[in-house]
C-alpha cells in the first residue's frame, strides 16, 4: 500500500488519468495446457479498491485482467466464466462507488482479439457492463527479429493490422454497441521491443501509422506500453530523456484533435496519410508519413464533402513541384478582402545525421532536446504561405496544420 500512496501521489502531481489492471487469476484452479477454471476469488480487488476510495484516490478505469483472452498468454479463462467475472467486478464497484464520484468504468479484457471469444463476453456479460473492450497489439513481432526496421518500412506490412480494428468494431457494433474500442497495450514489438530500434526514430513510422490507423476505426484510447522500462519506452530508463517516439506521441496529443476525417488518396502506397480536425481551433490537421527512401512526395490538398480530405499526389524525385489550385480549398477568416497572407504550419520530423536509427530527432532541422532545466523544448512549427507546395521528403513525417482550411466535418 505504501507503493500505491507513492504511485497516487505521482498520478496526481502529473495529472495522470489512471486505468489500473486487476489480477483476473486469483483464487482460480490451473488445470493444464496453460487453461484456469473456476470463479474468481474477488475478496482482494474488493480491498484494494476500497482501500483506493477511502484514500480519495481517482481512478478512471478498472482493466479486468491481462491477456488472458482466447488462447491467452502464458495462462487463458473461458470467455463464458470471464463474462460472469466482470459482472461480478461490476457490481464490486457499483456497490463501493455509491457515495463516491466519479464512478470508473469498467475494461476488459485486456488481452489479444479473438473474435469468437470477444463476441462471447460481451453476450455473457450483457449490456452497459464491459464500458471499454481493451485489445493488445504487437504487430512488429518479437524484438529480436533482425528483419524489424524492413517490416516497420512496409506499407503491406503496416496494413495487415487493419483487419484486426476493423473486425473488433464490427464485434462491438453486432454485440456491444454500449462499449468503446481501446488499444490497452501496444508497444510494436513484443518482449520489450527491439534494441536500437524501438528507442530511435524509425520507430515513430510504425508508431504514428498505427495512431492514425486507430482512430480511423474509431479507437478512443490508446495506451503506449510503456512510458518507462524496455526498449520501447517513452523516456529512457536510465537518464528519463525522452526517446523519439515521445515527440511524436506530443505533437500528436497537441495537433489532433477528436474529429477523424477521411482521406481519399489513391497514390503510392509508400505515402501514409491521415487527418484530423486540429484540436480545439478551427482548421485540419493533416499527417503524411513517407516510407519510401528515394522518392520526395508533392502533394495538392482539398475539401471533398463533408468528412472527406482528397489528396491528390505527384511523385517528383528531382524535389521541385508547384501546388495547383490550392487557394480555392481554403476559406477566409474574417474579411474576404483582406489582403492579409494566410500561412500553414508545420513540423517536419526527420532523424539526425539521416541515420534512422538516431535516438534524437529534428523538428525542422533542429535537435529536440531537453532545456538546461530539464524542460521539454519548445515544439514549433514553420510557417509557410498558403499556396506554396507541399512536399515530403523520403523516410520523413510531417504534421501540416492549416488553420484556414474548411471541411464541413470539423465545427
Amino acid at each position: 500500500m505504501k507503493r500505491w500512496d507513492e504511485l497516487n501521489n505521482f498520478f496526481k502531481t502529473t495529472g495522470a488519468v489512471v486505468t489500473f489492471g486487476l489480477n483476473a487469476l486469483h483464487g482460480r484452479q490451473h488445470v493444464g495446457k496453460g487453461s484456469w477454471h473456476g470463479d474468481w476469488d474477488s475478496s482482494n480487488a474488493h480491498d484494494f479498491i476500497k482501500y483506493t476510495i477511502t484514500k480519495g484516490y481517482l481512478i478512471d478505469s478498472w482493466e479486468f485482467g491481462n491477456e488472458l483472452s482466447g488462447r491467452g498468454i502464458g495462462a487463458s479463462v473461458g470467455a463464458e466464466q470471464y463474462g460472469k467475472d466482470v459482472v461480478r467486478l461490476n457490481s464490486i464497484v457499483d456497490e463501493l462507488y455509491k457515495n463516491f464520484e466519479p464512478k470508473p468504468i469498467i475494461l476488459a479484457p485486456g488481452g489479444f482479439y479473438d473474435k469468437s471469444w470477444f463476441d462471447k463476453l460481451l453476450l455473457v456479460s450483457g449490456p452497459r457492463v464491459v464500458n471499454a473492450l481493451s485489445h493488445h497489439i504487437y504487430n512488429l513481432g518479437p524484438g529480436n527479429d533482425h528483419n524489424l526496421i524492413n517490416k516497420i518500412l512496409d506499407p503491406d506490412h503496416l496494413n495487415k493490422v487493419s483487419a484486426i480494428f476493423g473486425n473488433l468494431s464490427l464485434s462491438i457494433q453486432m454485440n456491444g454497441p454500449w462499449a468503446s474500442a481501446w488499444v490497452g497495450e501496444s508497444g510494436g514489438a513484443y518482449n520489450s521491443g527491439g534494441p536500437q530500434v524501438s528507442d530511435t526514430f524509425v520507430d515513430s513510422f510504425w508508431y504514428l501509422d498505427q495512431l492514425g490507423m486507430a482512430a480511423k476505426y474509431d479507437t478512443k484510447v490508446y495506451c503506449r506500453q510503456t512510458l518507462i522500462g524496455g526498449n520501447y519506452g517513452l523516456l529512457n530508463a536510465s537518464t528519463f530523456v525522452p526517446n523519439p517516439d515521445y515527440y511524436s506521441a506530443l505533437l500528436w496529443h497537441r495537433l489532433m484533435g477528436k474529429g477523424v476525417l477521411y482521406v481519399n488518396s489513391n497514390g503510392s502506397p509508400y505515402l501514409r496519410s491521415y487527418a484530423h480536425c486540429s484540436k480545439e481551433r478551427a482548421g485540419v490537421t493533416l499527417l503524411l508519413i513517407n516510407l519510401s527512401n528515394q522518392t520526395t512526395f508533392n502533394i495538392d490538398a482539398k475539401s471533398a464533402g463533408n468528412v472527406e480530405l482528397q489528396l491528390k499526389e505527384k511523385v517528383d524525385t528531382r524535389k521541385k513541384s508547384f501546388a495547383h489550385g490550392l487557394k480555392r480549398s481554403f476559406s477566409w477568416v474574417g474579411d474576404k478582402t483582406s489582403d492579409k497572407r494566410l500561412f500553414r504550419e508545420e513540423y517536419h520530423l526527420t532523424p539526425e545525421a539521416g541515420n534512422l536509427q538516431s535516438r534524437t530527432m529534428l523538428l525542422n532541422g533542429q535537435a529536440l532536446q531537453l532545456t538546461e532545466r530539464g524542460d521539454i523544448p519548445s515544439l514549433s512549427p514553420v510557417l509557410r504561405d498558403i499556396n506554396s507546395p507541399i512536399t515530403i521528403s523520403p523516410l520523413s513525417i510531417k504534421f501540416i496544420v492549416f488553420p484556414n482550411f474548411y471541411t464541413p466535418g470539423c465545427k
